[in-house]
């Protein structure tokens, strides 16, 4: 007869977790564990089993759940302990949870930020903006498609791209249209390289030569590098005319931009507080060696704090929905995260 697998948890791990007496001042839903499922062994496999179901994990063999659940209880446990810590932000057990923190860094970032960048920054078109408004979201004026998921291929970049696009587009012409990731992904590829990485600035000179971008739905995504389909003859091309960047380390100059479009920005993600990110305004550690390509849509301010309002590319279980409110006014000129280093849009005339 087969043991359960909690039984086998009993059986193997002999050593309980500690008590924790500090409680944890979020709830349940938001953070998705409670208090006393750190308070003894059962309790934690029965929050595992069901953070299982919720995922919709499963496992090879008993020593892999072994394995991911030992995963998961260290990851629980720097979770708790960052929530009793921070203020304005806070972690929650999202669907990383099982996988270590180098396994989220090599499987989910992918920005090459080593590479040149090309989008002549002297010709930044917002410089003259004045009276920049209070506060802007690009999702309330229609101009951000839903959160979508990169996966574990290293493609951020293209969804970076494709999010900036897709704004630009749906201002310039009216119409809101999801792009194609994969075709960046398969058919860019004179310096960028699918899932092992790229730059946005690439991808937009890419769209620019290439005539223009395909539908998501002519040219789905795979989350896997594939052959190159070229058949654009056949689809609708969404174009764009060219692209820029932002001067570096500029923050005035990011909030003209977003004031009038989404942009591409890139950050440092590979945080361990960034990969159980759930809510708040993120003003955790994080360093300036961007690694990772998502969209700015927006900025606000809340409680006294101001934030830019980030796309992610991770679906909709991450964060705030997939999105996640980064501190701005940091008083550094790279910004959190490195915000600040290497932003820019792609441009599109009537």
């Amino acid at each position: 007869m087969a043991l359960s697998i909690s039984t086998v948890f009993i059986l193997i791990l002999s050593v309980s977790l500690s008590a924790h007496s500090a409680a944890t001042h979020h709830d349940f839903s938001i953070v998705g564990y409670a208090v006393h499922d750190l308070t003894c062994i059962n309790n934690l496999i029965r929050l595992f089993e069901s953070w299982m179901e919720r995922h919709g994990k499963s496992y090879q063999s008993t020593e892999e759940k072994l394995h991911r659940f030992e995963v998961f209880r260290d990851n629980l446990e720097h979770i708790d302990e960052t929530n009793k810590k921070v203020k304005n932000y806070w972690l929650g057990l999202n669907e990383f949870a099982d996988i270590t923190h180098e396994e989220y860094k090599k499987k989910y970032l992918g920005l090459n930020a080593g590479m040149p960048k090309s989008g002549k920054a002297s010709e930044f078109t917002y410089r003259d903006v004045v009276n920049l408004p209070k506060s802007v979201d690009w999702r309330k004026k229609g101009a951000v498609t839903p959160v979508k998921n990169q996966g574990s291929c290293g493609s951020c970049w293209a969804f970076s791209t494709v999010a900036a696009v897709e704004g630009i587009n749906q201002l310039v012409t009216g119409n809101l249209t999801s792009l194609s990731e994969q075709e960046l992904i398969d058919c860019d590829t004179t310096y960028n390289n699918g899932c092992n990485g790229g730059l946005m600035d690439y991808a937009y000179a890419f769209i620019v030569s290439n005539g223009g971008l395909r539908k998501e739905e002519d040219y789905p995504y795979l989350m896997e590098e594939s052959t190159c389909e070229d058949t654009k003859d056949l689809a609708e091309l969404v174009t764009i005319d060219g692209y820029h960047d932002i001067p570096e380390n500029d923050e005035q100059s990011l909030l003209k931009a977003l004031a009038n479009q989404p942009v591409s920005v890139a950050i440092e993600a590979s945080g361990r507080d960034f990969q159980f990110y759930s809510g708040g305004v993120f003003d955790g550690h994080c360093g300036t060696e961007v690694d990772h390509g998502v969209a700015a849509v927006g900025y606000g301010s809340t409680k006294g704090m101001d934030y830019i309002m980030v796309k992610n590319s991770w679906g909709p279980k991450w964060g705030e929905k997939g999105y996640i409110r980064m501190k701005r006014n940091t008083g550094k000129p790279e910004g959190l995260c490195g915000i600040n280093k290497m932003p820019s849009y792609p441009t599109k005339n009537k």
